[in-house]
């Protein structure tokens, strides 16, 4: 169920630390992007066509934190920072379980890795927007907060062809009023939120990620996951299989969402 020893050595060699031990993301440090692989630097991928832009979902509030409870389906999200060979661990667990995520990516992240971008839309999944920095963007003054959201934006565009389906803030699971504006001026007509936070940025394990899920995951639940942390490559192919069990599917928050 679990890797193997050597596997997990060496996914925690590469680990990037993104936050402390607060709940959500609330703790994580401000991203500085990862230090770049050895080897030659890769060419900016060319988009292959446009990535869907976001959506409005009449009906919804501009701050999304779960789906409708009647359907049999969840959205399991994921913060974008952190090593990308963790993160391409993640999204292969993930397309073995037959499962689509959604994926808040910051922006120095896809600066220093812009193939990740086109790694996440190419495997059935969705990319949205995690701020340019994550600094604590509730606590900016509204000219660095726009900035940061539409920072990202344009990173995504300039490598996807769109701004990405979705907003979250960064170290803070619920954005203030302040920010939720500031990201309706940029394009996103909601921000994402959760009601579901698996805390696998603080290393608990992998048994204790899947409880932390598990112990509270209904129909329509968003469940708050990160890159960069080798307990969550473990935990993801148990979790999916007690999803199933639970008959549960692993959408994307669109799909989740979409009558």
């Amino acid at each position: 169920m679990f890797s193997p020893p050597g596997r997990r050595a060496a996914l925690r060699a590469g680990t990037a630390v993104l936050a402390g031990l607060a709940a959500g993301c609330a703790a994580d440090r401000p991203a500085k992007g990862p230090a770049p692989s050895a080897g030659p630097v890769r060419a900016k991928p060319a988009p292959a066509g446009p990535a869907p832009a976001p959506r409005r979902f009449p009906g919804q509030p501009v701050e999304i934190g779960h789906g409708p409870r009647d359907r049999p389906e969840v959205a399991l999200t994921f913060h974008g920072n952190g090593d990308p060979a963790i993160a391409r661990a993640v999204l292969a667990e993930a397309e073995k379980g037959g499962a689509r995520v959604t994926v808040l990516a910051i922006g120095t992240w896809l600066d220093d890795h812009p193939d990740m971008a086109r790694r996440v839309l190419d495997g059935g999944h969705e990319l949205g927007n995690h701020t340019q920095r994550h600094l604590a963007v509730n606590d900016l003054p509204e000219a660095e907060a726009y900035a940061e959201i539409t920072g990202c934006a344009e990173r995504l565009k300039r490598l996807t062809g769109s701004i990405g389906t979705w907003f979250r803030p960064s170290q803070t699971q619920y954005a203030s009023p302040l920010v939720q504006k500031l990201a309706q001026r940029a394009g996103y007509p909601h921000v994402l939120s959760y009601d579901v936070d698996s805390l696998d940025f603080t290393s608990p394990g992998a048994a204790a990620v899947i409880r932390n899920v598990t112990g509270t995951i209904h129909g329509g639940s968003v469940v708050s996951l990160h890159f960069g942390y080798a307990d969550t490559v473990d935990a993801l192919p148990p979790l999916l299989e007690e999803l199933a069990r639970r008959k549960l599917r692993a959408v994307t928050t669109t799909e989740l969402l979409t009558s």
